[in-house]
């Protein structure tokens, strides 16, 4: 049987001193791609689904049930977009996996995979977001967000435009940070509300993600900004993150999904997938009443 030779704790701080981890450049934070086989979608859809999900880094058996339920399940099942949150490339904790190249593989689709920049050179690279599509993906851009959080900690958004038949859409998919002021959390949502603007105000768009609003505050705030800027959701305040702690049930609004010129046919929370603490929400939209 092969046993590991013992190093001690001062020659591996050496070794990491000497070698250390390479640090990914901001380009090598953005990956764009595609499944082998592409799954054909409607070119003219009457509606399309949107979901928005925190996977809270799911793996292993976790990832292959959460891509079953994206094809299957009757309310996040068959959806044509669809933005996460806490999606790990090669971090040691998900066996060092393209989470979003395995999901698109499984999904037969288009993605777009963002993360913010490492802290230090030695660290791995941060958690991302992430955006599937049916339809290819176009100007797909990492936004970094403003405010660090602890340890110097960065969050990033992820903007891309979606051509569904004859109509584009903008879609981000959003990360705040929970670990910083109101003020703060509200100026990286406006960071992406204003990467939103530069693009013809009677595009349709879809801003969608955990914007981390666990006080009561916050909710009310973004309400407000979003509104201010032409947005509007079918989701009130109810709760989409639930944990316990200490025998204690923790419910929060932390997840959201905006639109612009688009109407809604349905929408819900799906709390009967507990792969993550967050559950995930959806919406369908009709697309024959959109403005091209």
């Amino acid at each position: 049987m092969f046993s590991w030779p013992l190093v001690s704790t001062s020659t591996f701080r050496r070794d990491r001193e000497n070698f250390p981890l390479a640090r990914p450049s901001e380009s090598q934070l953005l990956e764009i791609g595609h499944a082998t086989r592409i799954v054909p979608a409607a070119a003219s859809p009457s509606e399309i689904k949107i979901v928005s999900y925190n996977i809270r880094w799911r793996s292993g058996p976790e990832l292959h049930q959460l891509a079953q339920l994206l094809q299957d399940d009757p309310e996040i099942g068959g959806a044509s977009i669809i933005g996460m949150q806490e999606v790990d490339r090669h971090k040691a904790r998900t066996g060092k996996t393209n989470t979003a190249k395995v999901l698109a593989e499984e999904l037969g689709m288009y993605y777009a995979w963002a993360a913010p920049p490492v802290p230090n050179s030695d660290d791995e690279e941060e958690t991302g977001v992430l955006i599937l599509s049916a339809y290819p993906i176009a100007d797909a851009h990492r936004i970094v967000l403003p405010h660090e959080g602890p340890e110097k900690r960065r969050r990033v958004a992820l903007g891309a435009t979606i051509r569904v038949g004859p109509t584009s859409l903008r879609v981000y998919s959003v990360h705040s940070e929970t670990r910083i002021p109101i003020d703060r959390k509200l100026e990286q949502m406006k960071a992406v509300l204003d990467d939103l603007a530069r693009y013809p105000k009677e595009m349709p768009a879809v801003v969608l993600g955990d914007l981390n609003t666990w006080e009561q505050e916050a909710v009310e705030r973004t309400f407000k900004l979003f509104t201010a800027a032409n947005l509007r959701t079918p989701f009130d305040d109810q709760p989409t993150f639930s944990r316990r702690a200490l025998f204690v049930s923790i419910d929060l609004k932390l997840d959201w999904i905006w639109l612009r010129n688009l109407g809604e046919n349905k929408y819900g929370i799906d709390r009967k997938i507990g792969l993550s603490d967050h559950w995930p929400l959806w919406v369908v939209i009709g697309m024959r009443t959109i403005p091209l």
